[in-house]
């Protein structure tokens, strides 16, 4: 795969020449309007200066009580789930034996197959059957003859969309205990389910890594506020890499997230609403682009839709290019996230409706056009 991020590409574009971003995942959709109050109410308050390297306090303790049977010595919250999963890699890789290697589920996201690199170490790509199961079996012998050290998985998926089932997620736990195989499990789009909320891979396991942030949660990526939960041995040790790098998440954004949270019920309501919000993106572009004669596979929830190009098309990179050169849409060619991906292109689907409607309208014509 191409080492260059063709997502910072795309998105940049736009925000330098102008158009329509359905490349980056970033929310159309303002944040809690309470939230805002409250950052600007705590704005003069003595809270501008470092924050407890492991979280907020108040933060930390809402997360225990979410999370039942983890304490503070399971929690620490980071700059997004980015700074997550690298913290917890960079921490893995300093365990694992030499010889082993990461793998993700193709399509995948692309932090989990660049990073390994950053360290010299090999990814590789399991892919899912024809119909979009995975073979455990297959798996296995994957983890086995690869020498497979690290799995990172997400559920909703990004780009694919798809969401484990609990017995999936249970399969890979037992079999990430009979292999010592770590597992980073990413589920910032848990909450952004379009029918069934997923299964959380939240386990007491020497090797569960769990991820989640409030950067897709409360339409806030710029405040790059998430967490991770791990076994207490593993936190002591990560944390001692954060002291040197990261330190701590922006103390403000911490207090203003905590607050909320507080007041909100976790964001109950503003999240239900996200949740149908997303759907009915969803629903719109759906009808759009298979209008436009793009397939693609079942999807459950998250923020995308992983488009296999109409017939006519063969090169996913060219036709985003393309598209973005004469259309003025952006959207992120699929061999960024797989090998197999040349056909395909990864849409952004949680944006405004009349710049769904507008971006649809100016795919079609280049569609037409070609």
């Amino acid at each position: 795969m191409e080492k260059i991020s063709y997502i910072s590409l795309m998105s940049n574009k736009v925000k330098k020449h102008g158009g329509i971003n359905l490349a980056q995942g970033i929310p159309g959709f303002s944040p809690p309007k309470e939230l805002l109050e409250i950052l600007k109410d705590i704005s003069t308050e003595n809270i501008h200066q470092y924050a407890p390297g492991n979280g907020n306090h108040k933060l930390v303790n809402l997360l225990k009580n979410k999370y039942q049977g983890f304490t503070e010595d399971n929690i620490m919250v980071v700059n997004g789930a980015t700074e997550a999963v690298s913290l917890i890699f960079t921490y893995l890789n300093g365990i694992m034996d030499k010889g082993k290697i990461a793998m993700g589920f193709d399509p995948v996201y692309e932090s989990y197959s660049r990073l390994p690199g950053i360290f010299e170490r090999e990814f590789k790509s399991f892919s899912l059957s024809e119909t979009g199961e995975v073979d455990f079996q297959a798996l296995e012998n994957f983890i086995k003859e690869e020498n497979v050290g690290v799995i990172f998985f997400n559920s909703p998926g990004n780009p694919l969309g798809r969401i484990w089932s609990e017995k999936e997620i249970l399969k890979l736990k037992d079999i990430s205990e009979k292999y010592g195989v770590y597992v980073i499990a990413d589920s910032v789009y848990s909450e952004l389910y379009f029918s069934e909320p997923p299964f959380m891979p939240i386990f007491h396991s020497e090797y569960f890594f769990y991820i989640n942030s409030f950067s897709k949660l409360l339409s806030i990526t710029g405040w790059r506020i998430g967490y991770y939960l791990c076994s207490r041995e593993h936190m002591e040790k990560i944390r001692l890499i954060h002291d040197y790098t990261g330190l701590c998440a922006p103390s403000i954004l911490q207090e203003a997230v905590a607050i909320y949270l507080e007041q909100s019920d976790f964001g109950k309501e503003y999240v239900s609403d996200l949740r149908n919000k997303i759907k009915k993106s969803f629903l719109l572009l759906h009808d759009i682009v298979l209008d436009c004669g793009f397939t693609f596979p079942h999807i459950d929830g998250g923020y995308f839709i992983w488009a296999k190009l109409p017939e006519k098309f063969n090169d996913g990179l060219k036709f985003a290019m393309d598209l973005y050169e004469t259309k003025k849409v952006a959207t992120v060619p699929g061999i960024h996230f797989s090998d197999n991906g040349k056909k395909y292109v990864r849409f952004n689907i949680a944006r405004p409706e009349e710049e769904r409607v507008e971006a649809g309208k100016r795919i079609r014509e280049y569609i037409i056009d070609n």
